[in-house]
């Protein structure tokens, strides 16, 4: 059976942003939603009593993605955790061995503005004065950048010309996401957010 829906969970609004801007292009008519909360503590919290309402309704043919910063955490405990909640709801987390998955779990490493470092072209078409970083040893690998991510980002970005008050994290989310294509993103953590997007989209998720 073709997945007809996805809804996501995310932690706060930025990537509540980028997720509205860049799924419309790559979805198809595959129809989502995505919930933002108050940030990861929110997310974890409100979670469990979210997929406990949906076990006993969720169609056949929808399927629930969650996307949280990794931030300070280990990853392996986050996904543990994460995958320990959707089983208490009784969903069927997405594993290799598990065509029949009902739920995703995906870590943003660290932030959500590593995906922006792993394709800088989707940045330099959106804000054209940043000059070209994808070679720059420091964000060679985006997903083990030292010092902040966004910070880093903002840093850039402000270098050029950019937000010069702040980075204003949502009006660059919808900026960058307009721009980014999935197949050339160098971030390993948005890789694996597309290889479930993919399974989807290619009718794999049965």
């Amino acid at each position: 059976m073709d997945v007809t829906y996805l809804e996501f969970h995310v932690e706060e609004q930025s990537m509540e942003a980028a997720l509205r801007t860049l799924l419309p292009r790559v979805l198809g008519e595959i129809g989502f939603d995505v919930f933002p909360y108050q940030g990861k503590f929110d997310l974890l919290r409100e979670l469990p009593k979210r997929l406990k309402g949906q076990a006993s309704w969720l169609p056949a043919d929808h399927r629930v993605v969650v996307i949280v910063d990794a931030d300070n955490d280990d990853c392996v405990e986050l996904r543990t955790q994460l995958d320990e909640i959707a089983v208490d709801a009784q969903l069927v987390v997405r594993a290799a061995d598990e065509p029949l998955w009902q739920i995703a779990n995906r870590i943003s490493i660290e932030e959500l503005e590593a995906w922006y470092f792993g394709d800088w072209q989707a940045v330099r078409t959106a804000y054209p004065r940043v000059p070209d970083l994808s070679r720059k040893a420091a964000y060679r690998d985006p997903d083990a950048i030292r010092g902040g991510t966004w910070e880093a980002f903002e840093r850039e970005l402000q270098a050029a010309g950019y937000f010069r008050g702040g980075l204003q994290k949502i009006a660059a989310a919808r900026a960058v996401a307009e721009h980014l294509v999935p197949t050339r993103n160098q971030s390993a953590s948005f890789g694996k957010l597309w290889e479930v997007l993919s399974e989807v989209i290619d009718g794999g998720a049965t």
